[in-house]
């Protein structure tokens, strides 16, 4: 079973060689990584040829920002499961793969996902929220629940059925899409009880008052159009990340 990685970057010299480091680390052996550049100037693009292998697929062009790559990316895999590594972002260990591979062994599963960390952006081992996501349900979704985003793998066919990322979202389309996947498509998931993924703290998102007045609406935007909940299940949601500050 090949999994394909797709990584959205722009002007991520900083951190763009440990995400490349991270995949290549992987200890399952059918990996491919898309790497969809959007045109860097701070030697991101030289840093990128130097350091992916011939495992990786490399596109470098303009793009309508995080999203517009991320399916310029989907487009791009050729696996039969699909998964994300942001740039600033790293796997939890050299065996992430080799058990996301395993919870695909049972042909009813359609989406796989763990844990997340949220890590210091100087240092991955400090720990600054842990995102224990626990088992799906329908109702928990209601109720705001999400896997974390950067945990999750598909099967190609959830995305060829459900389609990738609405680019009209600037900061939920991931919701969105999780929204799309878990409540339209009602797949069928396997929870792996573990860190899956690292996250650097500072994401678009959080990056200002304006842009989580902004997440809120998109995401309550989101909700509504997928017909999943309302006011209260955005108000769970935001509520329920409390939690994630004291299981560090």
């Amino acid at each position: 079973m090949k999994i394909s990685i797709v990584t959205a970057v722009y002007n991520r010299a900083d951190c763009i060689a440990e995400a490349i480091a991270s995949v290549q680390q992987q200890t399952y052996g059918d990996i491919e990584h898309v790497v969809i550049d959007g045109s860097s100037t701070d030697g991101t693009l030289e840093l990128l040829h130097s350091r992916l292998d011939r495992r990786a697929v490399l596109v470098s062009e303009p793009d309508k920002g995080i999203y517009d790559a991320l399916n310029k990316g989907l487009a791009r895999a050729t696996g039969e499961v699909i998964g994300l590594l942001h740039s600033d972002d790293i796997f939890a260990d050299d065996q992430v793969l080799t058990d996301v591979a395993k919870a695909f062994n049972k042909p009813a599963i359609d989406a796989v996902y763990g844990d997340l960390q949220y890590v210091s952006k100087a240092n991955t081992n400090n720990v600054i929220r842990h995102w224990r996501a626990g088992e799906y349900s329908r109702a928990r979704l209601g109720r705001g629940w999400m896997p974390p985003h950067p945990t999750l793998f598909l099967r190609r066919s959830v995305i060829e059925r459900w389609g990738g990322f609405d680019i009209h979202f600037r900061i939920a389309a991931d919701y969105d899409a999780i929204l799309r996947y878990f409540g339209q498509g009602n797949i069928r998931t396997a929870y792996i009880p573990r860190v899956l993924v690292k996250m650097r703290v500072g994401g678009e998102s959080n990056r200002s008052l304006g842009n989580i007045w902004r997440k809120s609406i998109e995401d309550y935007l989101a909700l509504k159009k997928n017909g999943v909940g309302g006011v209260g299940a955005l108000a769970w949601k935001n509520v329920s990340k409390v939690g994630q500050f004291l299981l560090r």
